[in-house]
């Protein structure tokens, strides 16, 4: 076995209805603090979802700071007008508190808001220096995995992102509630499922850093995800399946945080970048293709996969087979939640796709975990089977 090491978040809670007694948890796991900044987004905080969490807290005592500005794929002037709101209530915990944006963005509050280091500096990989306020990631979608990464991914222009990566950003507590997720909607709940099923995939096959563990999270998750993303997308109440795509979606950020992701989201960046498609419906779109480049050297993990996720798989078949099989389940189970299933559905044309060749070849940090090396005519040439 070649040496590996593993990092994810030191404290988990998984608990149904966690989000009406988030004060009482939060106060004993930072005793003694009380100002804290939530992070969250407009909709979310209009909604009336985080309502019991919020009273919650207000009921122990916490002093809120709240910032609800956050969108997907957030610019840079909302991490620091974000900051500059933490700093000035002199916030002790920052929670980050919706989807994968807004957690992104409580990291990076965690680690600017002590004022020693600027946005800029902390680009790249282990960057961030010194110490961070305490970090408390609540989900309330079943995808990012960002509760338990340490990334976090800033627009910096009109089409262009930048990632911080450090063991800074991981999260001293995550706490996953069901009940949060409740509702969500149905092409929502799929992207998203589909987003942490990529996760899971990518870190099985990463070139660089698969290990035992992130292999283990990797294939239960996706036993998880393929087995609940339609009973959750048929019946946005079940609360067995929502806890099912949440726990799985952990699990698969747990994965690919340390086995990192590779050409599906280097080719999903652009997408998302230049036509502000959603980041799952991204991966999603393109996820098949990447795949079916790959398989000439990741049969025989594909296979293995195959073994969880195909029903009525053929035991006996060879490698390529299997690999096959895999893929062409996922095309279905992509196909029956009702997302869109190609480029041109999301307002894409024929002369876009050399633009996003190009652009995907910027992704360097993810395009050198795939398993086959990738050049841009390869990235030309998915993208057109994606069309």
């Amino acid at each position: 076995m070649q040496p590996f090491s593993f990092r994810t978040v030191p404290s988990i809670v998984v608990e149904s209805g966690a989000a009406r007694r988030l004060g009482a948890l939060l106060a004993q796991s930072f005793p003694g603090k009380t100002r804290i900044c939530v992070v969250t987004d407009g909709f979310l905080h209009r909604s009336g979802v985080l309502d019991s969490a919020l009273s919650s807290l207000r009921e122990h005592g916490w002093d809120l700071t709240i910032v609800d500005d956050v969108v997907a794929d957030p610019p840079e002037h909302v991490v620091l007008e974000a900051t500059g709101k933490a700093r000035h209530a002199q916030v002790e915990v920052v929670l980050g508190l919706g989807g994968g944006s807004s957690m992104d963005v409580a990291k990076l509050i965690s680690v600017l808001a002590s004022g020693t280091q600027k946005l800029p500096e902390v680009y790249g990989i282990g960057n961030v220096t010194g110490m961070r306020l305490p970090l408390v990631q609540m989900p309330t979608t079943a995808g990012t995995g960002s509760e338990v990464t340490a990334v976090s991914i800033v627009t910096t222009g009109a089409t262009t992102k930048m990632g911080v990566v450090s063991p800074q950003l991981v999260a001293d507590l995550a706490i996953l509630d069901a009940e949060l997720t409740v509702g969500l909607p149905r092409h929502v709940t799929a992207a998203t499922g589909i987003d942490a099923m990529v996760h899971a995939i990518e870190a099985f096959t990463s070139a660089r850093l698969k290990n035992p563990v992130s292999d283990l999270l990797a294939t239960q998750a996706l036993r998880l995800l393929t087995r609940h993303l339609l009973p959750a997308c048929d019946r946005g109440t079940d609360l067995a399946a929502r806890e099912a795509m949440l726990l799985g979606a952990m699990y698969a950020g747990q994965a690919f945080a340390n086995a990192p992701v590779a050409a599906v989201h280097a080719l999903a960046y652009p997408i998302g970048g230049i036509f502000h498609v959603p980041h799952g419906l991204s991966n999603a779109l393109v996820l098949p293709h990447v795949m079916r480049f790959n398989a000439p050297v990741a049969a025989h993990l594909y296979a293995q996969l195959a073994d969880i996720v195909v029903p009525d798989l053929a035991r006996h078949a060879n490698d390529d087979a299997n690999a096959e099989a895999l893929i062409t389940c996922f095309e279905r189970l992509i196909e029956a939640t009702g997302i869109p299933r190609r480029l041109r559905e999301v307002g894409i044309e024929p002369d876009d796709l050399p633009r996003l060749a190009s652009d995907a070849m910027l992704q360097t940090r993810l395009l050198l975990n795939n398993p086959r090396p990738l050049d841009e005519h390869a990235a030309l040439t998915i993208y057109r089977a994606a069309y």
